[in-house]
């Protein structure tokens, strides 16, 4: 099962998304879990994420965080603002797909 982690500054507005991201999955007969943390807690989850999307809010911790996963063979990447702020959870779970397939 693939696991995908949304981080954003206190993972409490990614909740919406995710559970757009969750109804857009089981759609497509997808099994995938998916969360919402606060980037804080990055680091712990890592080990458990198959792929890692950072809420653009806290896009600027882009790059520390991918030196943090390279290392793991993790994926982070940041979530279109447009994406986000309109909660379009088909195109943001597109992302974490080709995200994990890359």
């Amino acid at each position: 099962m693939m696991r995908i982690v949304l981080c954003c500054a206190a993972g409490m507005s990614t909740s919406m998304l995710v559970s757009k991201m969750q109804h857009a999955a089981a759609g497509r007969g997808l099994e995938i879990d998916i969360k919402a943390v606060p980037v804080a807690e990055f680091e712990r989850i890592l080990p458990d994420a198959d792929v890692v999307l950072l809420g653009p809010q806290v896009q600027f911790e882009a790059a520390r965080l991918s030196a943090i996963a390279a290392p793991q063979g993790k994926s982070v990447a940041v979530i279109d603002m447009m994406d986000y702020g309109m909660m379009r959870g088909e195109q943001v779970l597109d992302k974490a797909l080709a995200l994990h397939a890359s």
